[in-house]
């Protein structure tokens, strides 16, 4: 056993520890044990899933063996258009490993997932009834990344968070098991805020993968060329840009804010926690200039946590 987990640890990469990065608490302290172990399930499949269609994989040979991935992607990818068919090819591993972890869900002599990761989604999908919806979603989400990397307008950029982002709000609801139509919405209008938060940080790493999320129009409405997004600091119009999308951001995070105060106790703070990390990230961005450019804008954690509270006492 302690073999087999040791195994499993140098597998997934260290792609847990990753959870300590990102703009909100994906597993706090507060939460009940099982609770934690089911938000990690999820963070782990969505972070793997991410790292995958990113090229970001501690092991990508590894992964690929176990997932059962063809070496002949592996031996082409630094062909022209290798890497994307390697990238593709992962992620299809990565569904089929889906498959087995709902397969192993429902019953028990099936056989169990290759990867760690997913090995850990099995009690998670038996415990709550989970479907493969929201899960299939964020696979979509970076096959959409192979090969778009322009949108060009903003409503086509809300249409991608619907891949990337909203399904894992709707997964935390359903663990709870406080999924309702009105909440879902709030919950949409959250996660794809956070999604937007998270591109305009991402910026300058986003343009050195060859991806620019700012929607073309709105580009072309504030005279902002790629060349301007691959200079090492911003000027006026990209500034001006970057604020402008960052009102859109805070819009979409005031519309989903009323979902804190449709639940309680534990639930509540989580929620409020995941709310206030996009407030306390568009703060960060201000707070920089809107230079997005220059370095990656991070939350402030007291500023986040003061968000967190009010939003807390106040239910939005």
């Amino acid at each position: 056993m302690a073999a087999s987990a040791k195994s499993d640890k140098q597998t997934d990469g260290g792609t847990l520890d990753k959870a300590d990065l990102e703009n909100f608490p994906v597993a706090p302290f507060f939460l009940p044990a099982a609770w934690r172990t089911d938000l990690m399930a999820v963070y782990g499949f969505a972070r793997l899933v991410d790292d995958a269609g990113d090229g970001d994989l501690a092991e990508p040979a590894r992964v690929a063996e176990l997932l059962g991935v063809p070496a002949a992607f592996s031996a082409t990818r630094s062909e022209q258009g290798g890497e994307t068919a390697f990238r593709l090819a992962l992620l299809d591993g990565l569904e089929r490993d889906l498959d087995r972890a709902f397969e192993a869900a429902l019953t028990p002599d099936a056989t169990a997932p290759h990867h760690p990761l997913m090995r850990a989604l099995v009690p998670l999908i038996d415990r709550h009834g989970l479907t493969a919806e929201p899960f299939r979603r964020l696979i979509e989400a970076n096959r959409v990344d192979q090969t778009a990397t322009r949108y060009p307008r903003y409503r086509d950029l809300l249409d991608y968070c619907t891949l990337s982002a909203d399904p894992v709000g709707r997964l935390v609801l359903a663990i709870a098991g406080v999924s309702t139509p009105e909440r879902i919405a709030y919950s949409d209008a959250i996660c794809s805020a956070l999604q937007v938060v998270e591109h305009l940080q991402d910026v300058a790493e986003d343009l050195g993968r060859g991806r620019i999320y700012l929607p073309t129009e709105d580009l072309d409405r504030f005279g902002v060329t790629e060349q301007d997004l691959a200079q090492p600091t911003a000027g006026p119009r990209v500034r001006e840009l970057v604020a402008f999308e960052a009102d859109r951001a805070r819009t979409l995070l005031d519309h989903g804010a009323p979902l804190v105060g449709t639940v309680s106790g534990r639930l509540r703070l989580l929620l409020a926690g995941f709310t206030a990390g996009g407030y306390a990230a568009l703060a960060a961005i201000e707070a920089a200039g809107y230079d997005v450019l220059a370095q990656q804008p991070k939350p402030d954690k007291r500023r986040l946590a003061a968000k967190a509270a009010r939003l807390f006492a106040k239910g939005r």
